[in-house]
């Protein structure tokens, strides 16, 4: 069904929840596009590229500052954090991306984000090079496509399969491919090398910079993570997009409107499986290595309470919720006995749930409504006395 359609099929009878976009001051010396105050958009009738035109109309002073913040964070922080923590969070918030699209935008909660990353980085480590002799030692570049297209492979069947059911049933899916995936790589060792894994997986040096040190290593992190972030709001806003928003909020009134569900709801799993597939290769080069202990059940929780503490409904709450992960993981151990930091970890999380249902970004928001009536009954005060 073509956009046009979907739009008069909404107008019909579904109410899908109009995406807000935010609002662009004025251009000096235009003028109003009609009489109700409408502005300009120089390219709306313009034939600049598409995501010019996205930049322009989503692109406010706030993300500009954010930019710089990113941009510079690097060259004033310490190696410590700028490799550990921050390019970390990037990468462990990217593969939260992928689940935070599925769940928020297509209303599918996946346990097996962490293990298609996971196959994505044993493919990286099988056909790339590495210090174990099972490595096939393929030029980077196609190392990494391949390890893509496979990672991709797997998170489509994965969601071929599990599509067709709802709820606790989906969930149970995906889980047992990510337990099936664990005890293969825990228990193969002509292919996977056992419990030892692969060691010495690094990026390649490209450009004459070793991709391993603190900065570079950032900064490629920040790209991916930018582009899978500007990917994921993108496609949010297309026909597709839109449509597999209405298959979330209502798949019967999508199938009669003659939607394919099983066929968007496998988009999605493509799509965020190839998310994940690029966290995972930046996973492996950030640890240097890959081993069953990687992509254990455990991890696979945590990419969930990752996605859970930002906040499902953003794109942005991934990357908010790694940067606390990581800073608790990373600190915890400061408070609490090392064997028991996880027990901080659940305490915080435990405590966000409970007062927010959407992460740190759900408190933000409420945070802004009380400041907001405050203010407004501060004004109302002013005005009566």
């Amino acid at each position: 069904m073509s956009a046009s359609r979907w739009r008069r099929a909404m107008q019909g009878g579904f109410q899908q929840p109009a995406l807000q976009l935010p609002a662009r001051s004025q251009p000096a010396g235009s003028s109003p596009a009609s009489a109700g105050g409408v502005e300009t958009d120089p390219y709306a009738e313009s034939n600049a590229p598409r995501w010019l035109k996205f930049l322009w109309r989503h692109l406010s002073a706030r993300h500009v500052l954010i930019l710089l913040f990113l941009l510079a964070y690097p060259f004033v922080a310490t190696p410590f954090f700028t490799f550990q923590v921050a390019a970390q969070s990037l990468v462990l918030g990217l593969i939260a991306l992928s689940l935070t699209f599925l769940g928020g935008y297509g209303g599918i909660v996946s346990l097996a984000q962490m293990s298609v990353a996971g196959v994505a980085g044993y493919s990286i480590a099988i056909f790339g090079v590495s210090s174990t002799p099972i490595s096939l030692g393929w030029p980077w570049w196609v190392a990494v496509l391949v390890a893509l297209f496979i990672a991709c492979a797997c998170a489509t069947v994965v969601g071929w399969l599990s599509v067709r059911t709802e709820g606790i049933y989906t969930i149970m899916i995906t889980l047992a491919f990510g337990v099936a995936f664990y005890y293969l790589v825990l228990q193969n060792y002509s292919l996977f090398n056992g419990f030892q894994g692969f060691q010495k997986v690094y990026p390649p040096d490209v450009f004459g910079l070793n991709w391993r040190e603190p900065v570079p290593f950032y900064f490629l992190t920040l790209f991916w993570a930018m582009a899978g972030y500007l990917a994921v709001k993108w496609l949010v806003r297309t026909p597709f997009g839109i449509a597999l928003q209405g298959v979330r909020d209502n798949p019967r009134r999508m199938e009669a409107l003659g939607f394919n569900i099983v066929a968007h709801r496998v988009a999605a799993y493509a799509f965020g499986g190839l998310l994940a597939a690029i966290g995972g290769v930046l996973l492996v080069w950030y640890n240097g290595l890959i081993t069953p202990g990687s992509i254990n059940v455990g991890w696979q929780i945590n990419i969930l309470v990752i996605a859970v503490l930002g906040g499902m409904r953003h794109p942005i709450g991934a990357f908010l919720g790694s940067i606390v992960f990581v800073l608790l993981q990373t600190f915890a151990i400061d408070l609490i006995d090392r064997e028991r930091f996880n027990l901080v970890i659940g305490i915080v999380f435990l405590a966000i749930v409970l007062f927010s249902t959407d992460g740190l970004l759900g408190l933000w928001d409420k945070l802004r409504t009380r400041m907001r009536h405050q203010t407004s009954d501060s004004v109302a005060s002013t005005q009566r006395h």
